[in-house]
């Protein structure tokens, strides 16, 4: 742990933006925030790129890592050696 009992900082993984998401970030196809689990990286995404909150918070997204659709697995670990990729909520029907 670092000083004052805060976990140390976390590597920045590689994010692939993908659909409307992309548009939302005049479209920038990669990203790279510090985070290690799903959450984390959600919750990075709507403190760094504010642009991305309200898809983020109204319509949702669904986060790929390493080809697998997650979409409610707050607690996946993600690493810098995997693929993530952001993208519209996938709905089924």
């Amino acid at each position: 742990m670092a000083a004052s009992g805060q976990k140390p900082p976390r590597e920045p993984v590689s994010v692939l933006v993908w659909g409307t998401l992309r548009d939302a970030l005049d479209g920038r196809e990669r990203i790279e925030v510090r985070a290690g689990t799903i959450r984390e990286l959600l919750d990075r995404l709507a403190e760094d790129y504010p642009v991305l909150r309200p898809q983020l918070e109204k319509n949702g997204v669904s986060v790929s890592i390493d080809g697998q659709i997650y979409n409610g697995s707050w607690f996946k670990p993600i690493g810098p050696e995997q693929e993530i990729v952001l993208l519209p909520r996938i709905r089924g029907g």
